[in-house]
């Protein structure tokens, strides 16, 4: 008979009473285009994938700072979004958003709502910029989509020799008629563009 040590027993207890994602999977690189490195992730109960977008370049840190974290400065963001609401700011601390995305046919427009926090130095760094759900603030409209299963996260650290690190982390659930094998086929999309657009005009060649 074999005997379990007490090392692989407290290892198989664990494994029976922590949830799966508590250990997550590791990231599976995607590709590299631009100097933008791109991963994607499997996550426990969801079909969806979480994607990981990030690059280094020679640029101002406090306008990368400002261009996340400042709602004032929202020329940037995605050509979907139809609208954009500030519903509250404090500055340097918390920012709280609604969004509407225009959507491609054959598919229902979306909507959300989130509650940014910020923290960290915008000096000095790192900084990070976490978006959360933020729940039964607006209501509902019956032509849109309302998403509520998201999450993205922001962290500029600035380095030696004037250069910048960015790394863009993120989780949507686009709830609806999107299926997950067409939307896990195009999800590096987001941190690829955003990420190029940030370096575009914080970048030294911005």
């Amino acid at each position: 008979m074999r005997t379990i040590t007490a090392s692989t027993g407290i290892l198989m207890l664990l494994c029976l009473i922590l949830p799966s994602h508590a250990f997550p999977q590791p990231w599976q690189f995607v590709k590299e285009r631009d100097g933008i490195k791109l991963f994607v992730r499997q996550e426990a109960n969801t079909p969806f994938k979480t994607f990981h977008g990030e690059t280094t370049f020679r640029g101002n840190y406090s306008l990368v700072c400002s261009l996340i974290g400042d709602p004032a400065r929202l020329d940037w963001w995605d050509d979907d979004i139809r609208d954009i609401r500030v519903l509250a700011y404090e500055k340097d601390k918390l920012i709280r958003y609604y969004f509407v995305y225009d959507v491609p046919w054959p598919f229902t427009d979306r909507d959300l709502v989130a509650e940014v926090k910020l923290s960290g130095d915008p000096l000095t760094g790192p900084r990070t910029v976490f978006s959360k759900p933020l729940l039964n603030l607006v209501p509902r409209y019956p032509e849109m989509v309302r998403v509520t299963d998201f999450w993205q996260k922001w962290t500029i650290r600035p380095l030696k020799d004037g250069k910048v690190q960015v790394t863009l982390e993120g989780y949507i659930n686009p709830a609806g008629d999107v299926p997950a094998w067409l939307y896990n086929m195009v999800i590096v999309d987001i941190p690829l563009r955003l990420l190029k657009e940030i370096r575009n005009r914080a970048g030294d060649g911005g």
